[in-house]
């Protein structure tokens, strides 16, 4: 009797452990959010959301105010449609942009909100229009790739410039004067 008594407290400790492990898991990995408070959705269209996945925060002055719900394709603007939900207890002018932003440099991305001027504020069902797209590793680096190329490629078999030409004859200077 007191065998079985003791292996039902184990098991339903065990039991509340891994529940409990499985929660923080999920908090971890921003798949679970508990969030009962009323929100408000706003769309935003991207020309390029980079690695932006759903349940990504949206954040203003660093403070999460909202998350992305879902995103998809508009075929007509050839543009990414992002769905946000937004709390309703934070209230942002209609003339507010939108970029995507990265926690660090290798980091997850989310939405950054920058608030405008304008009196009235965003309501259910608005569109904002003023947004920032990703700025994609990849773009940056090859950007800066083609031109170092472009530039090599053009400095060569052509006159120096005038300011290498500058350059060139103070240091003729300096060492006739030596």
């Amino acid at each position: 009797m007191q065998r079985s008594k003791n292996d039902l407290w184990v098991g339903l400790f065990v039991l509340i452990g891994g529940v409990a492990i499985l929660f923080l898991a999920l908090k971890s990995a921003n798949l679970l959010t508990l969030n009962f408070d009323t929100s408000y959705r706003v769309t935003a269209k991207f020309d390029n959301i980079g690695g932006l996945k759903p349940r990504a925060a949206v954040k203003s002055a660093g403070v999460v105010v909202g998350r992305v719900e879902n995103i998809t394709f508009d075929d007509k603007a050839y543009q990414a449609s992002v769905n946000l939900a937004m709390d309703s207890r934070y209230a942002f002018p209609k003339d507010s942009s939108l970029k995507i932003l990265t926690s660090g440099l290798l980091g997850e991305q989310y939405i950054g909100v920058e608030p405008g001027g304008d009196e009235k504020n965003l309501a259910a069902g608005d569109v904002v229009k003023q947004t920032q797209s990703a700025v994609v590793l990849e773009n940056l680096i090859s950007q800066f790739l083609y031109s170092k190329a472009a530039d090599s490629s053009s400095g060569s078999g052509t006159a120096p410039s005038k300011e290498s030409a500058a350059k060139e004859s103070a240091a003729k200077e300096s060492a006739a004067k030596k």
